[in-house]
C-alpha cells in the first residue's frame, strides 16, 4: 500500500488525434480534482509527433536512413534524402502554420515552391482539370487560400510520416499506429514480441517524453486511457518505461479499447506492464482503486477491475457491485495542463464532415452518457457506454460549457455522444440561447422525426453547425432489420429540415450488412444520390459492416441469416468476428463503386447519372423511382 500522497497522471498515448486532445483525460482529471485528488494530464501523442517532426527529430531520422541499404530506400525516403535540407528548413515554419501561429505563411505554401513535395502530392493530380489548371480550385474556390495551404501542409506531414514508417518503424501512422498488434487480437503474443524488441527511434523518443512527464508530475499512479487499437502499443511502451524507472508507480489501463475488446482478458503477461485494467465508465473503479492503494479498501472490494493474483499468478476479475457516479456528478472536464496552442489543425480528407474531425481544436463534451435508443442491431448495445443511458440537466450542461470556454478561451464544441437525445438538445439549446452563450457545436444524432423544422431552427440558433447520423443501408427492409427506428422518407425530411436551417448534414452509410443483396446496394445508392440531389445531405461516407461479438448480430446471428466463423481461444482482445453470409455477394467489389460515387456526389458531380455507371461491372437497374425523395419531401409531416 502506498503511503505517499496521491498524485494521479492521466496520459493520452499515441496515436489519437493531433488537432484536439482526446477527451478522456480531461474528464478523468476534472472528476478527480472535483473529489480533491491531485491530478495532472499529458498528451504524449501530440508530444511525440512534435518531437519527431522537428529539425532535430528529422536529423535523427536522417541518421537512421544513412544506415539503411539503398534497396530499402522507398520513394518517400528517396524524396526526403533528395530534399533533406529543405525539409529541415521548412519543418518548423510548417508546424507553426498548422498550429495557427504563422497564418501569413499560407501565401508561400500555396505557391508550391516553399514546401518540398514528396509522393503524397501525387494525389493532387486527380484534381487537375483537363486544361492542366488549378488542381485545388474546385475544392477550395477563389477565397480558400488558407485551406489550400493547410491541405498542402498536411500532405507534407503525411510524406514525413511515410518516411518514419519506411525508415524507422513499419507500424508508424498518425492514427492507426501498430493497430494490428491489438485490434481483435486473440493473443497477447504479437504485442509481447513487439515490446520485447529493441527500442527504435520512435520508441526511444516516447520513452524520453514519458520520463520527462514523470519527472514533471512525480505521480504515484498513471492512468493510460486507450480509446483505439492504434493507441495500445504505445500505451504499453509508456507503461514499460514507467515500470523500468520506478515499479512503485501504479499503472492502470482503461478506455474504449479496453471496454470493448478486453472483457475476457486472461493473459497474465499484460500485468508485467500495468497493475490494473478497469472496464467501462472509469469514475467508480478509480475511486475504489484510490481507496485500495491508501489501505482503505481490500482488493476483494475493487470495482470492474482485472488484476494478477499474487498467489496463483492468474488473472482475476474483481467486481464489487456499486452504483456508478451519476453523470450529473462527474464534474466538468478540464484541459488544464494540455498545450492547447500546440495542436495541429490538419486538412487531410476533403470530405466536409471529416474535416471537422481533423481541422480545428474542439472542446469535446458529452450531452448524456450512453444511447437513449440502444436498439441498433450492429451496435454494442449491451455494453455500458451504449446501454446505460443517463443525462444531466440543461443547466448543468450549460454551466460546464461556460466553465470550459472560460478555461480554454475557445467556443467550438464537439458533442461526442453516440446519439445526442433530441429532448436534451432542445433543452440545452434553449438554455444556451437564453445565456447568449455564443458557441458553435456539432455532434451525432439519430435522424428521427422529433427533429422537426422548428427544432432544427432552434438548434441552429443555439450554435449547431453540423450533424451526423446513421442512414446505414438506405433500405427500409434493412433499416427494419437493423432496428434503426427510422425510414427513408423520414430521414429525407429530417435531413432537409437541418439543411434548411443552415446545418451541414453528414450521413454514415454502411454496406455488407447481413442478407444485403446487390439489388439492395444499388437501390441504397440511388436513395443516397437523391438525398444529395435534393440537398438533404452534403456529406457522407460508406463503411464496411463489421460484426462485433457484443452486438445483437454477433449475439444472435441466426436472426440475421448468417453463421459466425469460429473464433480461436481468446486470452487477449475480442471484438470483430467473421461470418458467412448466404447471399455470397462480393461487397468489397461493390464498395469501391459506392465510395467513388459518394466522393463525386459531395462535389456535385454525376448526380444526373444512372447509379450503375459507378460500378465497373454489370449490376441490376435500381427499383427506386427517380422522384422518391422529392415525393417524400412534398409530404412533410
Amino acid at each position: 500500500m502506498s503511503t505517499l500522497p496521491l498524485r494521479v497522471l492521466s496520459v493520452i498515448p499515441p496515436m489519437t488525434q493531433l488537432n484536439t486532445p482526446y477527451p478522456s483525460t480531461a474528464y478523468l482529471t476534472g472528476f478527480l480534482r472535483s473529489r480533491g485528488v491531485t491530478s495532472f494530464q499529458e498528451d504524449l501523442a501530440l508530444a511525440l509527433v512534435l518531437r519527431l517532426l522537428s529539425a532535430d527529430g528529422l536529423r535523427a531520422v536522417a541518421q537512421k536512413i544513412d544506415a539503411l541499404p539503398l534497396e530499402r530506400h522507398t520513394p518517400a525516403i528517396q524524396a526526403f534524402v533528395a530534399m533533406q535540407a529543405r525539409y529541415l528548413a521548412t519543418i518548423g515554419p510548417a508546424i507553426a502554420f498548422l498550429q495557427g501561429r504563422d497564418p501569413t505563411l499560407a501565401h508561400r505554401i500555396v505557391g508550391r515552391n516553399f514546401l518540398p513535395e514528396g509522393p503524397r502530392f501525387s494525389s493532387l493530380d486527380v484534381y487537375m482539370d483537363e486544361d492542366g489548371g488549378d488542381p485545388l480550385g474546385w475544392a477550395f474556390g477563389a477565397l480558400g487560400l488558407h485551406d489550400r495551404a493547410k491541405h498542402l501542409a498536411t500532405l507534407y506531414l503525411n510524406d514525413l510520416a511515410d518516411v518514419l514508417r519506411d525508415a524507422v518503424d513499419p507500424r508508424f501512422e498518425f492514427v492507426r499506429y501498430a493497430e494490428s498488434l491489438a485490434g481483435s487480437q486473440p493473443t497477447f503474443d504479437p504485442l509481447a514480441e513487439a515490446l520485447a524488441a529493441p527500442l527504435n527511434l520512435v520508441d526511444e523518443t516516447l520513452r524520453e517524453l514519458t520520463m520527462e512527464a514523470v519527472a514533471r508530475h512525480a505521480p504515484t499512479m498513471v492512468l493510460l486511457s486507450v480509446p483505439f487499437p492504434g493507441a495500445v502499443y504505445a500505451a504499453f511502451r509508456i507503461a514499460q518505461a514507467i515500470k523500468a524507472h520506478d515499479p512503485r508507480i501504479i499503472t492502470v489501463l482503461g478506455g474504449g479499447f479496453v471496454n470493448t475488446e478486453l472483457r475476457e482478458l486472461k493473459d497474465p503477461r499484460v500485468f508485467d506492464y500495468v497493475d490494473y485494467v478497469t472496464l467501462d465508465a472509469g469514475e467508480r473503479p478509480l475511486l475504489a482503486l484510490l481507496e485500495h492503494v491508501q489501505g482503505k479498501r481490500s482488493r476483494q472490494r475493487l470495482v470492474r477491475t482485472f488484476l494478477r493474483d499474487g498467489e496463483t499468478g492468474a488473472v482475476r476479475y474483481v467486481n464489487m457491485v456499486e452504483p456508478d457516479v451519476a453523470f450529473a456528478e462527474v464534474g466538468t472536464p478540464t484541459w488544464d495542463g494540455l498545450p492547447l496552442d500546440r495542436y495541429l489543425s490538419l486538412l487531410d480528407m476533403l470530405n466536409p464532415m471529416h474535416r471537422l474531425w481533423s481541422d480545428g481544436r474542439w472542446n469535446k463534451l458529452t450531452v448524456a452518457h450512453g444511447c437513449y435508443w440502444k436498439k441498433c442491431s450492429f451496435c454494442d448495445v449491451g455494453l455500458d457506454y451504449i446501454g446505460r443511458y443517463e443525462g444531466a440537466s440543461a443547466t448543468v450542461l450549460a454551466d460546464r460549457i461556460e466553465a470550459i470556454v472560460q478555461e480554454t478561451g475557445q467556443t467550438g464544441f464537439h458533442f461526442v455522444d453516440e446519439a445526442a437525445p433530441p429532448k436534451a438538445l432542445k433543452a440545452l439549446a434553449t438554455e444556451l440561447i437564453e445565456r447568449n452563450a455564443g458557441i458553435s457545436w456539432w455532434g451525432n444524432i439519430r435522424f428521427e422525426k422529433t427533429f422537426s423544422p422548428e427544432l432544427c431552427e432552434l438548434l441552429a440558433d443555439s450554435g449547431c453547425i453540423a450533424v451526423s447520423g446513421g442512414l446505414e443501408v438506405a433500405s427500409d427492409r434493412l433499416l427494419n432489420l437493423m432496428k434503426k427506428g427510422v425510414s427513408i422518407d423520414q430521414v429525407a425530411r429530417v435531413t432537409r429540415a437541418f439543411t434548411d436551417a443552415g446545418v451541414l448534414v453528414h450521413a454514415y452509410l454502411m454496406y455488407g450488412f447481413p442478407t444485403q443483396t446487390v439489388q439492395d446496394t444499388v437501390d441504397a445508392l440511388e436513395y443516397v444520390r437523391q438525398l444529395f440531389e435534393n440537398d438533404c445531405i452534403q456529406s457522407g461516407f460508406f463503411h464496411r459492416f463489421a460484426c462485433t461479438v457484443h452486438s445483437p448480430v454477433g449475439q444472435n446471428p441466426d436472426e440475421y441469416g448468417i453463421r459466425l466463423k469460429p473464433l480461436p481461444e481468446v486470452t487477449f482482445a475480442k471484438n470483430d468476428v467473421g461470418f458467412h453470409d448466404p447471399t455470397g455477394v462480393d461487397h468489397d467489389a461493390l464498395g469501391k463503386g459506392l465510395k467513388k460515387a459518394i466522393y463525386n456526389y459531395m462535389h456535385g458531380i454525376g448526380l444526373d447519372e444512372d447509379v450503375r455507371s459507378w460500378f465497373p461491372f454489370k449490376v441490376p437497374r435500381t427499383t427506386v423511382a427517380r422522384n422518391r425523395i422529392g415525393r417524400a419531401l412534398s409530404q412533410r409531416g
